[in-house]
């Protein structure tokens, strides 16, 4: 058995730095040991053109002077004809030195070629060519000699075997059982990008090593480097066996974080949106998560966070935060228009630190042709497991196709957003006050004690193509209300949408909603803790708010909800990834109880721009039973 050992950076490229500057050597050296001109005589040499060759291919001599070059013949696959082209010494010399190379030359690299070109194929994983090369005269003296070249790569060889070792922290915590550390040395392995099996390639056997390290260093152990890496190559099985040691250095643990750039705000405040306790290894996801959150809490303009990557200090290595303020008072305003609720126009008002204190507060106001709303809320600062007070109240009207809806609410709860879940825990009294267009009127209050939850796992946040999020909300009150019953009543209701890629164009998304409220007969909720159906996020093909139990002839809320979605999606055009055509169908209704719930069915296609602040969407539905289309659309811009 034959075997040849490869160091860390195994089969380099022939033609790399050194080559290059050999060449340029070689090429200078050569004009001058080819010449017959005397010394003297140098200054009155007629320099040659640089665009002379002396070596081209054969499409490439048919279109040049027959008095250039020798010509050359490459029969190789089309990939590595190319890299031959690129790095063999037979093409590049003959290309910069042209004429300048005597014959002596000339055989010298037509000699060595073959040796070359198994070196140049062994980078790509092929260690057994069958490589022949032959030099044919020209028939007169205008026409140059023809050099064939013939390579037969054979089978790339595959990896039989890797061996992942470590050294340092990360070998002494696997072996002393620490969980973190094993896991780590586990997923270094397990994630290994060339395992057994894969062919061999110089490119990828590089890249997995730069990715391996990449994530050793992402996983706490900053310093992390190869203590040595090989390649040994079985040529009679044309195999080849994969050895790594990784020195882990220290893993580096959570210590002070430093804050520059504050002016007004806290930095007891920044440090709580770490959300990480001292001595936790500082991971990429950690640094990640802390920089997503001083963003996303509005109070900064701009967020760095860095780790020093000391190895020195790496048992309380330092994190620093580089911010700067979001002014402490901001107004945006903005227009709209959806299916649903008409053309709007909104301002929104933001203060970050009122009356001096460590405080967040929002007002907004909303006119619409449809909906009307005013919502303000104030709320504490996270603190260090980010949970935040706060007081809301709001009041909205809310037009419908045969009735006008009045609410409002007055809450005070808590709350909590981390990278994935969100929760919200709150106390809420509630008025709806519901006219008819027939003049009818009802009113309903009540005061319930709420938690909702929601949980996400997405490739993005702002445009998913893969993951899911789960909403869900149960609350317990009391309420009364018109010519209506006091009582105690209970509510549930959940959200859960999909999103999957087809293949590598197709996108499939799909939704199910459900709700009910638990009431005893003769009992009423406010409006806003029932449910209709119909619209853009709903069953399309249906106005807004248009599905429901009828009532006098009119349709109200109901006390159950169940819709469902299922959508797929493809991008239209190659040069426009962003714009994407879509067909779905979706289904449902609301009603008293499930039991007299008829669902309906709407259909159709749409156009989805992707923009960078989310998809903006356009279908055209045709609901069940009517060839009567419903255009759908939501177009929204803040200035």
């Amino acid at each position: 058995m034959s075997w040849r050992t490869a160091r860390a950076r195994v089969l380099p490229p022939v033609a790399g730095r050194v080559w290059a500057a050999a060449v340029l050597a070689l090429a200078a050296l050569l004009g001058g040991c080819a010449s017959t001109t005397p010394p003297g005589a140098a200054a009155a040499a007629k320099p040659a053109p640089v665009e002379t060759f002396s070596l081209v291919s054969e499409s490439e001599f048919e279109q040049q002077s027959p008095t250039l070059g020798v010509r050359l013949e490459i029969d190789a696959p089309g990939e590595l004809k190319t890299l031959l082209d690129r790095h063999l010494d037979l093409v590049r010399l003959g290309t910069l030195a042209g004429d300048d190379i005597d014959d002596t030359e000339w055989a010298r690299l037509i000699d060595a070629s073959p040796a070359q070109v198994r070196e140049l194929l062994q980078t790509e994983g092929y260690f057994s060519p069958v490589v022949r090369i032959e030099r044919t005269p020209g028939r007169g003296s205008n026409e140059r000699d023809l050099v064939r070249l013939s390579v037969v790569p054979g089978k790339r060889a595959r990896i039989s075997r890797v061996t992942i070792e470590a050294e340092g922290d990360l070998e002494r915590a696997a072996t002393a059982g620490d969980g973190y550390g094993a896991g780590v040395l586990a997923a270094l392995r397990k994630d290994w990008e060339l395992p057994a099996g894969a062919e061999f390639r110089n490119d990828s056997w590089s890249s997995a090593k730069s990715s391996a390290l990449s994530k050793m260093r992402s996983a706490g152990y900053a310093a992390a480097v190869w203590a040595g890496t090989g390649a040994a190559v079985d040529v009679e099985k044309n195999e080849v066996r994969l050895f790594l040691v990784i020195d882990s250095g220290p893993l580096f643990r959570l210590g002070q974080i430093q804050i520059e750039g504050l002016v007004a705000q806290d930095a007891e405040t920044v440090r709580n949106l770490a959300y990480a306790r001292n001595g936790v290894p500082v991971t990429e996801t950690l640094l990640l998560d802390f920089q997503e959150r001083l963003q996303k809490s509005g109070l900064f303009e701009t967020v760095a966070v860095t780790l020093d990557p000391d190895p020195e200090q790496a048992a309380a290595a330092p994190v620093v935060a580089r911010v700067r303020e979001t002014p402490l008072q901001s107004y945006t305003f903005g227009v709209g228009v959806s299916a649903n609720t008409g053309p709007r126009f909104s301002v929104a008002q933001q203060l970050r630190r009122p009356f001096g204190l460590p405080l967040s507060s929002s007002l907004k106001i909303e006119v619409g042709q449809k909906r009307q709303a005013w919502d303000g809320e104030i709320s504490t600062r996270p603190d260090e497991r980010l949970y935040r007070n706060l007081l809301g109240a709001a009041v909205e009207r809310l037009r419908s196709d045969n009735d006008a809806v009045l609410s409002q609410r007055v809450r005070i709860g808590r709350t909590q957003d981390t990278q994935r879940i969100e929760r919200l825990a709150f106390v809420e009294w509630e008025r709806s006050s519901r006219r008819t267009d027939a003049g009818e009127r009802s009113d309903a209050v009540a005061v319930s004690l709420n938690f909702h939850g929601g949980w996400r796992d997405l490739d993005s946040v702002v445009l998913p193509t893969s993951g899911e999020t789960l909403s869900a909300q149960v609350g317990v009150g009391r309420s009364h209300g018109t010519d209506a019953l006091t009582g105690t009543f209970a509510r549930t209701y959940g959200r859960l949408t999909v999103y999957r890629p087809l293949g590598q164009t197709l996108y499939a998304q799909a939704r199910l909603e459900a709700g009910r409220v638990f009431l005893e007969p003769g009992m009423v909720v406010p409006e806003s803790l029932r449910w209709r159906a119909g619209g853009d996020e709903s069953v399309r093909g249906y106005s807004y708010r248009s599905l429901g139990p009828v009532i006098d002839g009119a349709v109200g809320s109901g006390e159950t909800i169940l819709t469902g979605s299922i959508e797929i999606a493809r991008p239209i055009l190659v040069s426009m990834p962003s714009l994407w055509g879509a067909v779905f169908v979706d289904g449902g209704n609301a009603a008293t109880s499930f039991a007299q719930l008829e669902p309906v069915y709407g259909y159709g296609f749409g156009v989805r721009w992707r923009s960078p602040v989310g998809p903006l969407r356009i279908d055209l539905a045709w609901p069940e039973k009517s060839s009567q289309p419903r255009l759908h659309f939501s177009i929204g811009i803040a200035f």
